[in-house]
């Protein structure tokens, strides 16, 4: 019942009855595909794709069309999530964060922690058939319990090629072995492998493996530490934060620059790391807006684990606050050296609510020194072309994945949180209708 109740609102939402042509009219365009504002434009959207774009004293509003004030506002492409955990179909969880994705201005998720039942879901979400964003999943991770030899990794990527998954997640555990051959015949097939940095084959392997995109800068830590470090030997801690005042940070440059020539992007996952090892109390974190549509255990869970991480042997506000400094400046030379950044921030995982978390990350990414428009391109343009959709940019023959803002980003990143509405493939969610998905998964009592 309660999925029936959640797709009337979507349908609602939608405008799964309203015309096939949308006009934003008056809008201030943000293309994307270079930085500049178009102002005063007229966008025309029909069957989900960007039709025509001119002055809005010039271009005409076809008849019948759904008209949208874009007065004073600004025109964006939809965002994505470039590092999601996608609950299976059935999971109530699944409605709750599709909605807030949605509430947010993500209209791409590439999910990655995979389940079967999303091969289909995917499908039905570009027919139209469930609503939410669009979905690029990888299969179930391969990972040191999941993997059982080299053969065995093998088998796994053909048969998840086979099912029809978008790439192979690879999680930590895997022996040299093991990733070799996986990656083999991951590029054999043609199909991205993506994720963590195992131990055993640490990011020099890792780059020249080929692998699509490292995810939350892992492996980048251990691979500035001093020549006589033993990676097997030593703990580091969440992503080798431990580690941060040991490392030689001037070998950040070179390992950008190898980053980038070896064509792998990176998925930083900032603000789940800081929001983890940061000085901001837990308290600070629960009490955020946006934890009003997470169940308490939920939340509590995370609270504890802030606090396990402060316990660790180790562990000091100087030393996270040096891992901090440390990651965001890999983060500025690997965008100086040329090296793609995708943006993700790892939702839902510690505080990071999906939609929301993904502003956070924006403006971290500003923070480590990218402006808002080079941060905006990497939960834009970047995944565009990462992932070869017809996404990204405003132009005409693109795909109408858009965001209209009430403020305007390049000025202040934040205001990519000022949603006024977002169109996901053609479908039109009012101011009204995001209320209404907000409201529908608000929890007062934090069940």
């Amino acid at each position: 019942m309660r999925r029936c109740v959640l797709l009337v609102i979507f349908l609602v939402a939608s405008g799964a009855a309203a015309a096939d042509i949308t006009a934003f009219v008056n809008v201030n365009v943000i293309p994307m595909s270079d930085e500049r504002i178009v102002e005063q434009q007229t966008v025309i959207v029909s069957d989900g794709i960007i039709g025509s774009i001119g002055p809005v004293d010039e271009m005409p509003v076809p008849e019948g069309a759904r008209v949208i004030d874009g007065t004073d506002r600004f025109l964006i492409p939809g965002l994505a999530e470039m590092h999601a955990h996608v609950p299976p179909v059935g999971s109530g969880d699944l409605e709750r964060d599709f909605a807030l994705f949605i509430a947010n201005g993500v209209t791409t998720v590439r999910g990655m922690l995979g389940h079967p039942s999303h091969l289909q879901l995917r499908q039905e979400l570009l027919e139209g058939k469930t609503p939410g964003p669009r979905l690029i999943t990888s299969g179930p991770s391969l990972n040191g319990r999941s993997v059982n030899g080299a053969a065995d990794g093998a088998r796994q990527v053909r048969e998840q090629y086979a099912a029809g998954y978008d790439f192979i997640k690879i999680h930590p555990g895997l022996d040299d072995a093991e990733f070799a051959a996986i990656a083999a015949a991951a590029n054999e097939l043609g199909m991205p492998f993506a994720g963590h940095v195992p131990v055993a084959v640490g990011l020099t392997n890792a780059l020249a493996s080929g692998m699509a995109s490292i995810d939350h800068l892992d492996g980048y830590m251990a691979a500035m530490m001093p020549p006589h470090y033993d990676a097997s030997g030593g703990y580091g801690g969440f992503f080798d934060v431990l580690l941060a005042g040991d490392v030689d940070e001037g070998r950040i440059p070179d390992l950008a620059a190898a980053t980038a020539a070896a064509g792998t992007w990176t998925v930083p996952t900032e603000t789940l790391v800081e929001q983890l090892i940061n000085e901001v109390p837990a308290n600070e974190l629960q009490s955020r807006v946006e934890m009003q549509y997470v169940p308490a255990a939920t939340i509590e869970r995370w609270v504890q684990a802030k606090q396990r991480q402060q316990q660790e042997r180790g562990f000091s506000e100087e030393i996270a606050a040096k891992a901090i400094r440390i990651r965001r400046t890999l983060i500025r030379e690997l965008h100086n050296a040329g090296g793609g950044i995708l943006l993700g921030s790892d939702a839902p995982q510690v505080f990071n609510v999906p939609g929301f978390s993904l502003h956070r990350e924006l403006e971290l990414m500003v923070a480590a020194g990218l402006t808002p428009f080079e941060a905006l391109r990497a939960g834009t343009v970047n995944v565009a072309q990462f992932l070869e959709l017809r996404t990204g940019v405003i132009e005409p023959g693109r795909e109408a994945d858009l965001v209209v803002l009430d403020s305007n980003p390049l000025e202040d990143i934040s205001g990519t949180r000022r949603v006024h509405g977002v169109m996901v493939r053609g479908n039109w969610y009012s101011t009204a209708d995001i209320r209404a998905l907000l409201e529908r998964f608000r929890l007062d009592d934090r069940d």
